[in-house]
């Protein structure tokens, strides 16, 4: 009998060459589209499995839900209507995107799903987005989708289906040792995504494949031309799946806007300099948008929520060394002593020695050389080299 694996299909070139590459393999492949319809307006009626679809009824004691509360699978994508937004890069969860996806199945010949998450995000990711932004945090979603939701939620999903594995087009590597498993980072530097994927537990780590680790974005499009994919040059997606736009104020004018209050903004000396719409509209080394005329450059150098005040000054003010983060997870063993580590404060910043040091239930991060705008809310992830050994949460710089 083939394994089975239930690979997650956003409609783009990565997921769709990473069950290519499945198929190709010999594998039994699934199709799964995850809609999310955060802005309403989409009915998605019940799937009642037909005699050929019996292998994929849902094993409510495997999945780890009641029957009735597991989200309904589709043998049939159709067009819903989710707002696009005006940018000109594709969304990954709107219906063009999952039409795409259903495109590609059908290339395929794999069976292809849509399983409605709507109440998934919300819950686990929307909720808090607008409660950190309003609390003068930055949080990154992204890391909450793959935490409760692509490795959570939907890889309970792929045991309901009897899959063995969960694959997705992520850029990064699981490599597997005499006793445990590590989390790597991708061959593909400029594309990789393991920072996004620290949270990830052994027990998640022995039923997820990335089966683009090994491989350039270059190499990706080359194959998916080879396999003749209608998705081949089809631009990335770079939005967040629920900001058609990528305009995050925009979104919390709409779904916070009672939380959010004016304020003053002051430089270091306590000099009001200016007012600002609401904390939760800026963020650590902002530079734009702050309407202050000082003659020179400045920047954002700390939020404070207790008095919903935004403190400002000069660029050499916002580089920081020492800051505390919580909520820590690590993918082997816990941190037990001061360690010397390579660390990332965000997505786009090339990640930097510093000392690490167990602070209780947090850990207390000193870089070697001060870094530019470390951001309360954003996740700070640890490396020894290309493994990933995992990270935490900043909570609050200390100089």
């Amino acid at each position: 009998m083939k394994t089975r694996i239930l690979i997650a299909m956003s409609g783009g070139v990565d997921s769709s060459v990473a069950a290519a590459l499945l198929k190709e393999k010999g594998f039994e492949v699934i199709g799964i589209t995850m809609c999310f319809d955060t802005f309403g307006g989409v009915h998605t009626p019940p799937f009642k499995a037909g005699k050929g679809d019996a292998a994929l009824s849902i094993n409510p004691e495997r999945s780890g839900h009641r029957l009735e509360q597991t989200p309904a699978f589709r043998p049939e994508s159709r067009r819903i209507d989710l707002p696009q937004g005006h940018s000109k890069k594709p969304t990954c969860c709107g219906p063009l995107a999952i039409e795409d996806a259903r495109n590609v199945a059908r290339q395929l010949g794999i069976r292809h799903y849509v399983l409605p998450m709507q109440k998934f995000l919300q819950d686990e990711v929307i909720k808090d987005f607008c409660k950190e932004y309003i609390r003068g945090k930055t949080p990154n979603p992204c890391v909450r989708c793959n935490q409760y939701i692509k490795f959570g939620a939907l890889l309970k999903r792929a045991f309901a289906l009897d899959a063995r594995f969960l694959a997705t087009g992520h850029y990064a590597r699981i490599i597997k040792t005499k006793d445990a498993l590590l989390l790597k980072k991708a061959r593909d530097s400029s594309k990789d995504q393991s920072y996004f994927l620290y949270r990830l537990q052994q027990w998640q780590l022995k039923h997820i494949l990335f089966p683009l680790g090994d491989y350039t974005k270059e190499q990706v499009r080359r194959l998916a031309r080879k396999f003749h994919l209608s998705v081949a040059d089809k631009a990335g997606s770079q939005e967040i799946c629920f900001l058609p736009d990528n305009d995050y104020r925009k979104f919390l004018q709409e779904h916070a806007a009672r939380d959010i209050q004016p304020g003053l903004i002051q430089d270091e000396q306590g000099e009001i300099l200016g007012s600002h719409r609401g904390i939760a509209y800026y963020t650590i080394g902002q530079r734009e948008g702050l309407g202050i005329a000082r003659g020179h450059p400045l920047y954002i150098t700390r939020i404070d929520a207790s008095s919903n005040r935004i403190i400002v000054g000069d660029k050499s003010k916002a580089f920081k060394r020492e800051f505390l983060v919580k909520n820590v997870h690590f993918i082997l063993s816990p941190v037990k002593k001061k360690v010397a580590v390579h660390v990332r404060i965000r997505y786009n910043h090339k990640e930097a020695r510093a000392g690490v040091v167990p602070f209780g239930k947090k850990m207390r991060i000193r870089f070697f050389r001060p870094q530019f705008a470390i951001t309360p809310g954003q996740a700070a992830v640890f490396y020894d080299g290309d493994n990933v050994l995992g990270g935490g949460i900043i909570e609050r710089v200390l100089g």
